[in-house]
This record gives structure tokens, C-alpha cells and sequence, in this order.
């Protein structure tokens, strides 16, 4: 898997940075808005997604779990390169 929470927030800021621009007019400022919009409903979703696995994890931590547990790659972070 390529994407991280920790990539999640990148795309997040990225956003962020660009409804600040000053220079976008009504229009471009709009479009930007409703991108916004969308990658927050996505990344809604997405943290959704990983405290479930989080959720998991902590299940098989507490009653057990046979198998060498691994956290799954969605919930890594790396550092920015």
C-alpha cells in the first residue's frame, strides 16, 4: 500500500495552503472549495477506516492472537523525505 495517514494529512495541508492563495479568483476559489470538501468527506472516511484497524489491533493485544501481529500499513507514518 502507498498511502498513509500520514499522507493523508500531507494532501490535507497541501490543500490548505492552496485556499490560501490570495491570487485565486471567484471561480478558481470555488473550485478549490469544493475539492476541499471532497478530500475532507474522503479523508473522513479513510480515519474511519484506520481507527477500525486500530480498534482491532487493540482487540487481539487484549483476548490474543496467534499470529505475529504487524500494524497494518495504513496506520504507518514516515518522516518526509
Amino acid at each position: 500500500m502507498k498511502n498513509t495517514l500520514g499522507d493523508l494529512n500531507n494532501h490535507l495541508f497541501a490543500q490548505l495552503e492552496k485556499l490560501d492563495d490570495e491570487d485565486l479568483n471567484g471561480e478558481q476559489m470555488d473550485a478549490e472549495i469544493r475539492r476541499a470538501e471532497a478530500m475532507a468527506k474522503i479523508g473522513e472516511q479513510i480515519i474511519k477506516t484506520g481507527e477500525l484497524q486500530l480498534k482491532a489491533m487493540q482487540h487481539m493485544d487484549q483476548y490474543g492472537y496467534e499470529r505475529k501481529k504487524k500494524v497494518p500499513e495504513m496506520l504507518e507514518v514516515h518522516g518526509r523525505d
